[in-house]
């Protein structure tokens, strides 16, 4: 079964001296695929937590689910999926529905790479300063 995975290199004003590195972050997730995003850790938003969105539709029925700013989750989009399969409306937010159908919760900091904790440091002067978005995308389509 192939699959068409989308990334774009994040939502925001790339600073001159992070853009190389940045365009080849891109490329090698472009050539790896799905391995590349799940050997690298979360990127933190401006408070230096993590905090993830996962989308996912299905292509023949168009059901979707989606979950957002999901913290102690490493396979967000499974609990987007579970969103879509089990859930006609939820207000629970999504950690606590999470934790109602037994998706494993696990600590924040297992969810944060050493190299992303000191690029934050880096760069959250930077990151304040300018007013910046801290997002990134990923669109893994996969043909059924």
């Amino acid at each position: 079964m192939s699959v068409v995975l989308v990334i774009h290199g994040g939502a925001w004003a790339i600073p001159d001296e992070l853009a190389p590195a940045s365009v080849q972050g891109v490329k090698a997730a472009a050539r790896h695929g799905s391995s590349v995003l799940r050997r690298h850790g979360a990127t933190l938003n401006i408070d230096g937590e993590v905090e993830l969105d996962a989308i996912i539709v299905d292509g023949k029925t168009l059901a979707c689910g989606a979950v957002s700013c999901v913290k102690n989750i490493a396979n967000p989009v499974s609990l987007a999926r579970a969103v879509m399969e089990k859930v006609v409306l939820f207000l629970l937010g999504a950690n606590k529905f999470a934790e109602s159908i037994g998706i494993t919760m696990v600590p924040t900091d297992k969810l944060v790479t050493e190299y992303e904790r000191k690029e934050w440091e880096k760069h959250k002067k930077y990151i304040r300063t300018n007013n910046i978005s801290d997002k990134v995308g990923v669109i893994w389509i996969q043909p059924s």
